[in-house]
């Protein structure tokens, strides 16, 4: 029977010496989101981490995906209008150059409340009007709705943290949005004898799988961002058949990310539906389980873990 990981995302709520110390006993592996953490403090961290915790540091990119940067969170309404500018602003987007890519039509998806905009007038800014009402809140993802725009697969923000990583002996590194064969070979390439996960988190990628699972050894099902190229009612159906590809790849090894304990960002304990999402998930063949906010931002991150720990403990007894 394989052992079954645990991966804990790092933040505010875990960045401490008491947190690390349980991890020691509790977690595999302890991932570090490059999109919420500046290349300053990248090596503080590393040497903190490294300080308190024996547990391997995983350092996971920004990759091929649009952000939006802001100076202050606010809600628009529908029909209200914005700008969005190209360098200096209250709202710009990340990479920078991304913004002479966008056309007047374009609509944009911006994070996770249901912000939906489109791109009315285009000069030195873009003038935005709200389709969908939303909160928009720094650093959240920004999907393109009616077209698909090329982005390049690390941004130079990641090639500087792996140079940082590779100084400081990082094993682990993980790919965000890998969408074809050619990303897996260029990260392979860049980092030789280190271990690399591929985060599978968009539609190319889903339908480049077959293709992608013969390059690489581990997988990352992240459906947060993957629910934004695909329906939230889909994302069940979509997880199993990824798991149903890689079946005769019996050395290959798939994570499932996103809200598997949601609720306890508040709460310090789960609900039934978690349960059985995470119990699901490792029926389907999950070779790991990957806690996001929940111990990055969320107010109860060991008791995460440790209710995490339960249900392999639950799941490995019971013998289905």
């Amino acid at each position: 029977m394989q052992k079954l990981k645990i991966i804990c995302t790092l933040g505010p709520s875990s960045l401490n010496k008491n947190f690390l110390k349980f991890s020691n006993q509790n977690i595999d592996l302890l991932r570090l989101n490059m999109s919420h953490l500046t290349l300053k403090k990248l090596k503080k961290t590393i040497d903190f981490v490294k300080k308190n915790s024996k547990i391997p540091i995983c350092i996971d990119t920004e990759g091929a995906q649009i952000r939006v940067k802001v100076k202050k969170e606010k809600f628009f309404k529908s029909n209200q209008k914005f700008k969005i500018s190209r360098e200096k602003g209250n709202i710009c987007l990340y990479p920078r150059k991304v913004f002479n890519k966008l056309k007047i039509g374009d609509i944009l998806n911006i994070g996770f409340s249901n912000l939906l905009i489109k791109i009315v007038k285009k000069n030195n800014n873009a003038l935005c009007k709200v389709i969908s009402p939303g909160k928009i809140e720094n650093n959240k993802g920004v999907h393109l709705e009616n077209r698909n725009i090329k982005l390049d697969f690390l941004t130079p923000k990641d090639f500087k943290a792996i140079e940082i990583g590779k100084k400081l002996k990082i094993k682990y590194y993980a790919l965000s949005f890998t969408n074809s064969p050619n990303d897996i070979i260029k990260f392979n390439e860049l980092l030789k004898g280190k271990k690399k996960i591929f985060k599978i988190e968009t539609l190319r990628a889903i339908k480049n799988f077959k293709k992608i699972l013969k390059k690489g050894d581990l997988f990352l099902i992240d459906r947060g961002d993957l629910s934004k190229d695909v329906k939230i009612e889909n994302i069940p159906i979509v997880q199993r058949n990824l798991f149903k590809l890689k079946e005769k790849y019996k050395n290959k090894k798939i994570y499932v990310a996103t809200n598997l304990l949601e609720s306890m960002l508040e709460n310090n304990y789960p609900t039934r539906g978690e349960a059985n999402d995470i119990f699901n998930s490792l029926e389907m063949g999950a070779s790991g389980l990957v806690l996001a906010a929940e111990t990055a931002i969320g107010k109860h991150p060991k008791d995460t873990v440790i209710f995490l720990k339960k249900m392999i403990k639950t799941f490995n007894r019971s013998n289905l």
